[in-house]
Formats: structure tokens, sequence, C-alpha cells
């Protein structure tokens, strides 16, 4: 009961919080709405002209035919009056022809009883639409777009083709305003559904930007991108096509249903109201029920397409090996039998989600079917008929339109709910309120007895020493010994768990961490390259860079002549393709380098920047890595002691603990230090 509670709760929070985004974008949204409101009015007034013209249709033919057969017989007493007006001698001719012609009139109305009702609906319209014309008796008198007198009844009995004309034509202006608001509610609404789910993108990406390095460690990037598109794609065409269609059927609906009402009631006949109360309830239980498990199977099929996007990404990233050992069946079954688990919930979910069109469509024609047989019944007339059962066949549509909402919605809401949940994971580092800017680097860095583990296992304990602005500080050990941990934690990447790092006697987490990773610069082991120009990679820390000082940097960091003059005919312009794989890794190491040097940072972490490269590349890169160094205070981690000779002090770790420290010649005298060791292992021949 209180995991139920706990889902429904939930679910209200997703719906609240989609439509948050929406929130910037209310004035179009209102907008939007207002039209949803001109579809739902102009639907209802086209309505109630559409029996009027099933009417004209039905009846035309017969209007006047029972009065021009009793015009020779003329009553005694409308006689009398036509003898009296003919006497009077106060006025003229044309006055006498014109009141005799108004008794005659009254006479064939009175006659007729179905022209004496279409006098009365054809000034009802004149005036409810404010039409450019005036009925006077059976003379209709237009004013625009021509001047134009008629009789609305011809001389042969049947109604002027005129009149028929203006009903239409005010029944297709009704329709046209409810196709301009269907337009505009469209436009304005997905415009919005789009916007906010962009937004809802910018979002995620955001967060998962802010997050720390320990989150990454923890999950798998193939799950992270199914959640930044597949998720986000669910939600932009549920969202965008949601809002349209509940700020347009409903209003559609409405004014059907009360289309339905003021024809029931012109016509003292309910029965269809009755059914409609009956039938709605059995429409929106089978619904409910399918909403629950549509929902339920597309959180699942969510979950599972996670899973194939991370196999994707796992292989890819690996492909190399895979082709080295020949796995590329072994990876297609194993894909494939990922991929057959996220089809079965697909198709699960969508046969459910097909069911709900047919399910509702079943209901609404057996209610038709029985409205028919009880109008039959009772001998309805079929103009009785298209007033009542026009606004009910009208309705289906937006009621079908709700439908696919509905199981549209249980989609995206699912989506939501994992959207949600990865929105409100922090991981990020916090920051003080009052934290302090790091405008300059000043005295050196210290680390004192600092203590750090990756969730149960430790990996630092009680570490200390001191980095002097200027020096150059080396660390060596085994792998796994804590060396690159602390790289980490110099760049605040990570927290440490006890004790302090401090710069110029302040502790890191006092200062903003973007001003702090302003003063460091990183040449990782594995130099990270983006799918752009070399350029653009060497300008990445350092955006604004003119040509100038890219090219600069590029020759201090020994990179600008396989540029200019290597296997790379667009130089500078170069793509350098998806991780870098145009570039070799020598190449690749010395645009890092040249990225630091043009960042210019007064801190340099090098984290065994040479340990992968051959002799000669690894001569220029050193050669890159001393011109770097100068004048900044330098952390090396180093697995290849030829690069650390020169280290004012060098570190020795083992097991997470400083085992030795001192100069490269204080270290080699220890008979039995854990550096000789090293050193005899690398240098022995």
């Amino acid at each position: 009961m209180k995991k139920s509670e706990n889902d429904t709760n939930f679910k209200a929070q997703s719906y609240l919080r989609l439509l948050k985004f929406t929130a910037p974008y209310w004035k179009r949204l209102t907008f939007g709405i207002i039209c949803g409101m001109l579809v739902g009015g102009s639907l209802f007034f086209a309505l109630m002209l559409l029996p009027q013209l099933v009417g004209l249709v039905d009846n035309g033919s017969n209007i006047g035919a029972s009065t021009k057969a009793k015009q020779s017989t003329v009553s005694s007493q409308e006689l009398q009056k036509l003898n009296d007006i003919a006497a009077k001698s106060d006025i003229d001719a044309a006055e006498k022809e014109k009141q005799m012609r108004e008794v005659l009139d009254r006479q064939e109305e009175d006659a007729d009883p179905k022209l004496t009702e279409l006098l009365k609906q054809t000034s009802s319209i004149i005036r409810r639409f404010r039409l450019p014309c005036r009925l006077e008796g059976k003379t209709l008198h237009i004013f625009w777009p021509v001047k134009k007198n008629f009789d609305i009844v011809n001389p042969d009995g049947r109604v002027a083709w005129q009149l028929f004309a203006i009903y239409t034509t005010a029944f297709i202006f009704m329709w046209l305003l409810r196709s301009l608001g269907v337009y505009l509610n469209g436009y304005c609404t997905r415009y919005v559904g789009i916007r906010a789910v962009a937004d809802m993108r910018s979002a995620i990406f955001r967060k998962l930007s802010e997050q720390s390095m320990r989150f990454y460690g923890d999950v798998d990037v193939g799950h992270l991108i199914s959640r930044c598109t597949n998720d986000t794609s669910a939600l932009e065409y549920s969202v965008s096509h949601s809002i349209e269609d509940l700020t347009n059927a409903p209003l559609q609906i409405l004014g059907c249903f009360a289309a339905i009402i003021v024809a029931c009631s012109e016509h003292s006949d309910y029965a269809l109201v009755i059914l409609l109360l009956v039938g709605l309830p059995l429409l929106i239980l089978p619904i409910q029920i399918l909403g629950r498990a549509i929902r339920k199977y597309y959180k699942r099929s969510f979950a599972r397409i996670a899973d194939v996007f991370s196999r994707m990404h796992e292989v890819f990233s690996g492909i190399r090996v895979v082709k080295a050992y020949n796995t590329e069946e072994r990876e297609i079954e194993r894909f494939e039998a990922v991929n057959k688990k996220y089809y079965k919930q697909a198709i699960r979910a969508m046969r459910l989600q097909i069911l709900v069109a047919p399910t509702m469509e079943l209901v609404a024609v057996t209610a038709t079917l029985v409205f028919l047989i009880y109008s039959y019944s009772q001998g309805v007339t079929i103009t009785v008929l298209a007033s009542l059962l026009a606004p009910a066949i009208m309705a289906y549509r937006p009621i079908k339109e709700l439908s696919k909402v509905f199981s549209s919605l249980q989609q995206s809401m699912a989506a939501a709910d994992r959207y949600f949940a990865l929105l409100d994971t922090d991981t990020s580092l916090p920051e003080k309120l009052d934290a302090v800017e790091l405008k300059e680097f000043k005295e050196g860095i210290r680390v004192n007895d600092v203590s750090f583990s990756y969730e149960d296992r430790k990996v630092l304990d009680r570490v200390s020493f001191d980095i002097p602005r200027g020096s150059m500080i080396a660390v060596v050990g085994e792998t796994g010994s804590g060396k690159s941990t602390i790289a980490n934690l110099l760049a605040r990447f990570y927290d440490v768990d006890s004790g302090s790092i401090t710069i110029d006697g302040v502790d890191l987490r006092d200062y903003k961490i973007s001003s702090l990773r302003n003063m460091i610069g990183v040449v990782n082991q594995e130099a990270v390259m983006f799918n752009e120009t070399i350029a653009a990679n060497i300008a990445y820390g350092k955006p604004e860079a003119t040509m100038d000082e890219i090219v600069a940097a590029a020759k201090l960091a020994n990179a600008h002549e396989f540029i200019v003059n290597g296997p790379h005919p667009d130089g500078y312009e170069t793509e350098v393709g998806e991780k870098g794989f145009k570039l070799s890794g020598g190449e690749k190491q010395r645009v890092a380098i040249a990225r630091a040097i043009l960042r210019n940072p007064p801190i340099l972490i090098l984290d065994e920047a040479t340990s992968a490269l051959d002799t000669v590349t690894e001569k220029l890169v050193q050669e890159a890595l001393n011109r770097v160094m100068t004048n900044r205070t330098v952390f090396a981690i180093a697995h290849r002691l030829s690069t650390i000779r020169n280290a004012d002090l060098i570190i020795v770790m083992q097991n997470g603990r400083i085992v030795e420290r001192g100069k490269e010649a204080e270290l080699l005298a220890m008979e039995n230090g854990v550096y000789r060791q090293l050193y005899n292992t690398q240098f022995r021949g």
C-alpha cells in the first residue's frame, strides 16, 4: 500500500514538474488554449447550423406546396381585411398593394407551419451571426457583398437556392474558424512542447556535467546516453502532441456535448444524454486499467533500451580488442540477447497501447446503434437525428485523440520517472556560499594528513607533503598505490575524506571551483581529443585564443611540424575524428601539451604523460614538457623514471602511503629502498 501511494505521488509530481518546463512559454501556451476555445465554440455553432441545412434539404421541396394549393382559398376574415384596404382613400396604390401582400403572406404562413418555422430560423440565424441582411415577411434583403432582394420561397414552392447558399456560407465560415483554431492551437502548443523538452534535455546535460567524478565511476555511460536521448525523445513526441490534444480535444467534446444538450432540450428527448452518462464510465474504465499496464511495460522497455545502448557503446569503444581476439560472433550473440529482452517489453507495451483505440470504438459504435434503434422505434425524423447524432459523431474523433493522449502520456510518464530520478541525483562537489576567488597562486600547496577511499576501499592513508611554488614534485609507485588519486584531489575532482589540501594556506573547499580549475592544467596519460579541428582542440581551454597564439603553443609543444608538414593536408583545420583516431598517440599527446601551454596555468599536473610512447616520440614530448614546466609548479606522476630525475622532490607511494621521499640521489642511496628497486628494474640493462 505504501509503495502504491509513493508511485502515485511521484507520478503526480512528474506531471507538475513537466508543466513547470512550459512556464517560460505561458503566453504562447495561453494563446494556444484560446485558439482551442475557438475550435470548440465554432464547432458548437456549426453543429447548430447543421440541422437547419438538413431540414432545408429534407423539406425544401415541400415548403410552400400546401400554401400554393391554398392560395385560391381566402378566409372571410382575411377577405374583409383586403376589402377594407382597397376601400382606403388616404393611401396610394403602391401602399395598398404592400398591405394586401402582407395580409396574404400572413395567411400563407399560418397555412404552412413549415414556412413559419423556416422564417423563424432564418431570422434567428441572421441575428445570431449578425449577417449583412434583413428579413421582411418572406423577402430577404441582402446588403453585402451586393445589394439584392429575393423571396425565400420560389413560386413553385421550393426554397430559394440563395437562402440555402446563406446557410451553407454560415456553416463554411464556422468551419473556417474551427480550422484556423486547430492550426493555431496545434502550432502554439506543439511549439511549447518541443521547446519544453529541449529545455529538459539541456537541463539533464547540465546536471550530468556538474556531477562528480565519483558519479561517473559508478554509472554506465550507455545508460546515461539512453536517458539523455531515448527517454527525452519519448518525452518530446508525447508532450508536444499531448499538449495540443489536451488543449483542443476537451473543448471540442464540450462543444459537441453542448450541442447535444441543446438539441435534446428542443425536442424534449433526453435519451442520448442518458446514454452518454452511462457510456462514458464504460469508456473510461478500460482506459484506466490499460493505462497502468502500459506505463509499467514502457518503464521496463526504457530500462531495456538503455541496456542496448550500453552494450553498443561498450563494444564500439573496445572494437580493437573485439577484432584482435576475434570475438565478433560472441558480441553479436550478447547484443541480440539484450536486444531481444528490449523488444519483448516494447511489444507488450505496444500491444496494450493499440488495444485502447478499438476498445473505445467498440463502446462508441455500440452506444450509437442502441440510440438508432431507440430513435427508429420512436419515429424520429432525419432532421432531429441530425441534430442529435451529428454532435455525437463529431465528438468521436476528439475522444479518440484523448485516448491516444492517455496511452501516450503513460509512455511519457514512464520516461519522465526515469528522467526526474536522474535529474534529482546530485553528487556534485559542494561549493560554499561564501567561497573565495583564487586570483593568484603565490606560496605553495600543502597536502596535510589526507586520507581517501573509493567506497569501501581505502586508497590514501594519512598522506602529507608540500609543493612550494615553482617546484616540481614527482610521485612514483606501483599501479594502485594512489598516485592518480592525489592528482584528482589536487584538482578537486574529489574531496578528501579526512585531512586537508590547501593552496596559499586556504583549503581547496573554500575556493570557488571555477577559479581553482582555472589555475590548474592537466596533461593525462591518455590524451582526450574532441571530434573537432586540431586548432579547436588546442584552444579548448582558451576558446578566445587567436590563431597566432595557437601556432605558438603548438611550436612549444613540438606539434607544429607534424601539423603543417605531416600527413594532415588541412593542417590546423584537420578534423581529428572520434577520440582523435586520425592522430597517433604521440601527436595526441603533443596537442594536449599545446592545449596546456596555451592556457598557461601556474599549476601543472602531469599524469604519466609519456608512458605509452616510443623512444623517439617520448623525446619530442619530453622536450615539450620541459618547456611547459618552466616557471610552473608541477605535480608529475611518473612511470618512466627518466622523466623525473631533475625533480625537486620524489615521493614513493606504496599501498596508499608515502614510504620514501627525497631527491633521486638520496633515494638511490637507500640500499633496499623501493625507489632503488624500481630504478634497478627499469635500468638494469
